[in-house]
Parts: structure tokens; C-alpha cells; sequence
């Protein structure tokens, strides 16, 4: 197996082995009508990825969760009405 694959793999692992595990295995298990039902549009897939990435990150580097909630707060209003659906945010977000 070429470096490449072997680091992704290694990253994928990290990511769901995580701790924000349970988070990412949500993010991933969203649809793309369940992004459409949150807010339509091509610009919020965008964010649903640039999201996704972003807490696969926080979960391998296990980041501490106030900050991985500030960076979810950068993403804008998409980002954040995106996260409100998983569980793991949603008390950490219900007020904006």
C-alpha cells in the first residue's frame, strides 16, 4: 500500500476512533435531502463538507470541545444550523 493510502486510512481511523467519533458518524450519515431540509442551496453542501472535515480534525487532534465550537461557529449560519442537528452540539448551539 503506497504512504498515501496508508495516511488516509490512518486518518480515517483517527476520525472515527476519535473523540468526536459519534459526531462525525452522524455528520456522515446526513443526506443530501437532510442538508436540503436544514437550508437549500449549493453554497450550504460547501459548508456540510468544510463541517464534516472540520470535525473529523478536532476528533483525531482531540480538540478541546469549546474550541471545536468556536470553529463551528466560523462556518457562518449554514454551518452552524447544520450542526444544531447532531446531537453531540446541539445544547452547545440551541441559542444562536
Amino acid at each position: 500500500m503506497s504512504d498515501r493510502l496508508d495516511r488516509l486510512f490512518k486518518e480515517a481511523d483517527e476520525a472515527f476512533d476519535g473523540k468526536y467519533s459519534s459526531e462525525v458518524n452522524e455528520l456522515n450519515g446526513l443526506s443530501q435531502s437532510d442538508i436540503d431540509k436544514i437550508t437549500p442551496g449549493t453554497q450550504d453542501l460547501r459548508t456540510y463538507k468544510v463541517l464534516v472535515k472540520l470535525v473529523e480534525e478536532a476528533s483525531q487532534e482531540n480538540m478541546k470541545k469549546a474550541e471545536l465550537i468556536d470553529q463551528i461557529k466560523e462556518t457562518g449560519e449554514i454551518g452552524i444550523s447544520i450542526a444544531k442537528k447532531i446531537s453531540g452540539f446541539y445544547n452547545d448551539l440551541q441559542n444562536l
